[in-house]
């Protein structure tokens, strides 16, 4: 007997995961679990994905539906993991309260690096691995180092072609291969979920906004991110767009649709906030936007790559400035995002959807960033981010790098050219080191 347990915890996740089934991009199963999580920071007043509109119409594809925050309360999804001694013991646990006696088991997961992806893979120690990707992470590199117990065990990487020509970066330190899940057959799914909004207003054709709660990330402070909304509004109007949605985070504050809404009077804009929650693609197919406008959101680039629909971002570049630190998850994100997408107060761009780079161009660009966040884990690729720095380096480029950074790692454009040997001589850097170690102990 073989058992396939999938694990999601989003409506958009477990989307892709039934558009890889409908594809075929799974073996033949005699049982398919889907074991979701609910990852909210406090998950017993939030929603989970089985609670979701539109869950049902995902959940055929699945024989039964197993509730991870159940199994493993009163600990939360995010935070616990097994301990080694006891991973017999919860594998045995498991098997019986799940049903699964000797099944041969797989295990399809997402976000591989953190719990409860990593915990679920430690506990079936034997269990092949599919890694799924929903969003823009999947281009840029593994944000952890993975136990090669655990990394060795992942056959490949499934993920939407939401940037056509670039090719995913993440877990190929274990040559782990990427595959596409047909854009056709997802959002073949994606319209199942149509009926969901019925109860969303009947709006044609209005600029989008869209609100991701970044403060919750602690990426922007909530006075900035209002700012950020109330920015996107005016930029749409500009534009010289008079119907005006915004779809806030299922997560954020009410007070920062009051405040745009306050906004929206004082310059005389249509502006309707939703409280459905819905995904931002039944949108796409119930109002056909005339234009989508947000942050560095993954639906920006479903909007643009699977839906045809004109989008802008705008708030990118002081992003990649302040996420700390560089290696941050979220870095790749932003890069893609500002480095393909028209900026909302440069009309022309918007106007003609001039994309800011080709796919050759993003690839190199996506490749020497992921080397400079992730330099221990793909040190093969140290050449290429040599190469793209030495040839590419100019005033727009510069943002998607920290000098800082290029000098620690010894990489190109660190120092001016005449002082280039500093960072590669070695008793230079242990010099710095000794004297960074003296600073810090001074002031300690």
């Amino acid at each position: 007997m073989r058992t396939q347990i999938f694990m999601a915890s989003t409506l958009y996740g477990t989307a892709t995961l039934a558009a890889a089934v409908d594809a075929g991009c799974f073996r033949p199963a005699d049982r398919r679990v889907l074991l979701v999580s609910n990852n909210a920071a406090t998950p017993e007043t939030t929603p989970g994905v089985d609670e979701m509109p539109g869950f049902t119409q995902l959940r055929g594809r699945f024989d039964d539906v197993i509730s991870w925050n159940e199994t493993i309360s009163p600990f939360h999804p995010g935070g616990w993991a097994p301990r080694l001694d006891d991973v017999p013991l919860w594998e045995r646990h498991l098997r019986l309260a799940w049903g699964l006696g000797d099944d041969d088991v797989e295990l399809v997961v997402e976000s591989i690096q953190v719990n409860p992806a990593l915990g679920l893979t430690q506990i079936f120690t034997g269990a092949p691995v599919t890694v799924y990707a929903d969003g823009l992470m999947s281009y840029g590199p593994t944000r952890n180092k993975i136990d090669p117990l655990v990394g060795t065990r992942i056959d490949r990487l499934l993920h939407l072609d939401l940037v056509p020509g670039l090719t995913p970066l993440l877990l190929t330190e274990f040559g782990v291969g990427p595959e596409i899940v047909p854009t056709a057959v997802f959002t073949d799914v994606l319209t199942e979920l149509v009926k969901t909004g019925d109860e969303l207003p009947a709006i044609d054709e209005p600029a989008l906004l869209l609100g991701q709660y970044l403060s919750a990330l602690g990426i922007l402070t909530a006075e900035e991110e209002e700012d950020l909304h109330v920015r996107m509004l005016k930029g749409a109007v500009a534009l010289g767009h008079e119907r005006i949605v915004f779809k806030p985070h299922p997560s954020a504050p009410a007070r920062w649709s009051r405040a745009l809404e306050k906004e929206a009077t004082r310059i005389g804009a249509d502006l309707t906030v939703l409280d459905t929650p819905v995904l931002a693609e039944v949108l796409y197919q119930r109002m056909r936007p005339a234009l989508v406008v947000g942050c560095f959101s993954t639906a920006l680039l479903t909007a643009s790559a699977l839906y045809g629909l004109p989008v802008a971002r705008i708030g990118t570049e002081p992003l990649l400035e302040r996420l700390t630190p560089y290696e941050n998850s979220n870095r790749v994100p932003v890069t893609i995002v500002d480095a393909l997408l028209p900026e909302l107060t440069d009309r022309t761009a918007v106007t003609e959807q001039r994309q800011g780079m080709t796919a050759a161009e993003l690839s190199e660009l996506v490749r020497a960033v992921g080397f400079a966040m992730q330099p221990k884990i793909y040190p093969d690729t140290r050449p290429g981010a040599e190469q793209y720095l030495t040839r590419r380096l100019n005033d727009h480029t510069w943002r998607y790098f920290k000098r800082r950074r290029l000098t620690s790692l010894g990489l190109p454009g660190a120092v001016p050219a005449q002082l280039a040997f500093i960072p590669r001589n070695a008793t230079v850097r242990r010099v710095a080191k000794r004297a960074r170690s003296l600073k810090r102990a001074t002031l300690g």
